[in-house]
């Protein structure tokens, strides 16, 4: 369990146009209403982490083959950021980030001004619902509490309903900081001020 000072409960409904990338827009622009729970992961959750973010990033086409094991290293990843997940009224994981706070998981910040997360992953039957939202929205949140100044985030030139959803939020572009982890993979960087 944990403890409710690390726990934000999330009612929906959210805003119509709530949204997390990659996502297809429903089709009359409303969305019905979610209740989410967004907490940290415990070791029991690594499994269906990793099951929904290597399921959506390969889904999509977003990932070569070989960084599939980097978004199966669930525990890997634990160890170097904060994973949040978002829950369902049944408890189910419909969602999850890894929030980057201190250390070099975040790749793409520059200073200990800046906060990072990575692998936002929604699970396709709850798209549309404000998950992404929610879970990006607690990072800002967590990243002011730690003090951060900036938030900022790396993401592949084709997750264009992650692009809508941050430049929704406030992300600037940030194209002097653009980079490529190898030739081929070009990726984006936003950031925001917190």
């Amino acid at each position: 369990m944990v403890p409710p000072s690390l726990r934000e409960d999330l009612v929906a409904p959210l805003p119509s146009r709530a949204r997390a990338g990659p996502c297809d827009e429903a089709e009359n622009g409303s969305y019905p209403a979610l209740v989410l729970t967004i907490d940290r992961a415990v070791p029991a959750d690594f499994p269906r982490i990793a099951e929904l973010t290597v399921g959506v990033y390969e889904g999509e086409d977003l990932v070569s083959p070989e960084y599939v094991p980097q978004l199966a290293d669930v525990a890997g990843r634990a160890d170097r950021a904060e994973l949040l997940v978002a829950r369902d009224v049944t408890g189910r994981i419909v969602g999850s980030v890894a929030l980057v706070l201190a250390g070099d998981f975040g790749e793409v910040t520059r200073s200990p001004d800046e906060a990072a997360f990575r692998m936002l992953a929604v699970d396709a039957d709850v798209r549309g619902q404000g998950v992404g939202e929610a879970l990006v929205r607690t990072c800002l949140d967590r990243a002011r509490a730690a003090g951060r100044a900036w938030m900022v985030l790396s993401t592949g030139e084709r997750m264009t309903a992650a692009h809508r959803l941050y430049e929704r939020l406030g992300f600037q572009r940030v194209p002097e900081r653009d980079w490529a982890p190898r030739p081929g993979v070009d990726l984006r960087v936003y950031a925001l001020q917190l």
